[in-house]
């Protein structure tokens, strides 16, 4: 690209710049509202500085892909998974109708719907050496650890997911991965209980199935009520796919070297485990005990304003608007405790969010309840230990990390991601032997 100085050309979709450096300025083409970085490689002030590259830790504003999966605006609150408003979706769907969704970009037919549910309820079954593999772990082995390690050695079992532009192929590996990890995630759950293993019972729908591998005993058939079934439905829909979240970023990140999609989603598996990322629900939940009755709302709210506390399940990187999800957990939290009684960490929760949502230092800083604050009241009413959060976290999340990861491999803008660092080390230091140091 010329500088616009020389050419005196300035495009309708452009943003011009100036170097004070040089004098020079630079027309740089706008596309869906960015530039691109690698635009910025012209602005040089002399020869072989390798030009202008931006810093932005954390990707605070940085598009490192194009994407029809998910659509955010922060701003006003909105969530849409394929266009389809997530309301309706939580409302009128079910969990495996939304994966068909992302994977496969449009709502199934009747026929889609049967033969996706047969092909993903024929794959939930794991192979009696990965089950082996499991019960090596030691007896108090963290569930995210075990998930994160048997998904990853699924790519062991199935040599032929490395084939990933075998369409055929590819959408086997990601039928079966969304059919096996509940099963991985029950196994992980019965291990730390000392409890044997359940099998999946292939009569009973995506949601029923995983209660039933987790919570069977000595009954010949586990009938979950079905108000908890659905909260639970609810709840993988809202959790399927967040846009360009970290763990979807790590994701991306390592399929773009075009590994297995066991081996991609690993990652993103690993990402999710982070407390900054899958574990706010459960901070949520150690502040609620901390704050202890209702009667301590108050000073707990001006312990915030103090800087003296911290208030968890609030605001959103995201989300500058009431997170849409929270509402539709909201009543979905209602629904479970009309089955397991209230806990009583609710009416703290409810009381908290509403002096938040009404107060002017919350409400100036856009400080809206997130997805967080009210599903790690459901786990624990679900009887869910707090270290299990984030594998019900990662079992939804698997579909939209291999819609997205699917998606990746048919763009021909993306390469192999190697972010540009700025180095701010030594430079030309001699050996020196180890005698003389």
């Amino acid at each position: 690209m010329t500088p616009a100085s020389e050419e005196g050309i300035v495009t309708e979709q452009s943003l011009t710049v100036r170097d004070n450096r040089t004098g020079k300025d630079y027309d740089l083409a706008i596309t869906d509202g960015t530039i691109r970085a690698a635009d910025l490689k012209q602005i040089s002030a002399s020869d072989g500085d390798g030009g202008l590259a931006t810093y932005d830790p954390g990707f605070v504003n940085t598009a490192s892909t194009r994407s029809s999966v998910t659509f955010i605006d922060g701003d006003k609150g909105i969530l849409e998974y394929r266009g389809y408003p997530i309301e309706q979706l939580a409302e009128q769907s079910n969990y495996l109708e939304v994966a068909y969704l992302l994977v496969n970009g449009a709502l199934p037919n009747k026929a889609e719907y049967e033969a996706w549910v047969h092909d993903v309820t024929y794959h939930t079954f794991v192979h009696e050496n990965l089950k082996t593999f499991m019960q090596g772990f030691r007896y108090d082995a963290h569930p995210m650890g075990m998930l994160l390690a048997s998904v990853g050695a699924l790519s062991t079992f199935y040599p032929e997911s490395r084939e990933i532009f075998d369409e055929e192929s590819r959408a086997l590996q990601i039928r079966r991965l969304i059919a096996k990890m509940p099963t991985l995630g029950a196994f992980s759950f019965r291990h730390a209980q000392g409890k044997p293993y359940v099998y999946p019972d292939n009569e009973l729908s995506y949601a029923a199935n995983f209660l039933s591998m987790l919570f069977k005993m000595s009954e010949p058939k586990y009938a979950a009520d079905d108000r908890l079934v659905r909260a639970l439905e609810i709840l993988f829909i809202l959790h399927a796919d967040h846009e360009q979240n970290a763990s979807t970023n790590a994701v991306r990140a390592i399929g773009s070297t075009q590994v297995d999609p066991y081996s991609a989603v690993t990652g993103g598996i690993a990402a999710l485990y982070g407390p900054l990322h899958g574990g706010a629900n459960e901070a949520v939940l150690k502040m609620l005990r901390r704050i202890g009755s209702v009667d301590n709302v108050p000073s707990f709210i001006e312990g915030v304003k103090n800087g003296e506390e911290r208030l968890m399940g609030f605001g959103h990187r995201v989300y500058k608007n009431y997170d849409p999800r929270a509402k539709i957990i909201k009543k979905a939290a209602d629904d479970v405790f009309e089955v397991t009684g209230i806990n009583p960490l609710l009416k703290i929760a409810v009381e908290l969010e509403k002096i938040a949502l009404e107060d002017e230092y919350f409400v100036s800083r856009k400080l809206y309840p997130n997805v967080d604050f009210y599903s790690g009241l459901i786990y624990e009413a679900l009887q869910f230990p707090p270290e299990m959060f984030t594998v019900l976290f990662a079992i939804p999340r698997t579909s939209g990390w291999l819609a997205q990861w699917s998606e990746s491999l048919g763009d021909t803008d993306q390469k192999i991601a190697r972010p540009k660092q700025i180095y701010t080390g030594a430079r030309g230091v001699s050996y020196v032997p180890m005698g003389d140091r």
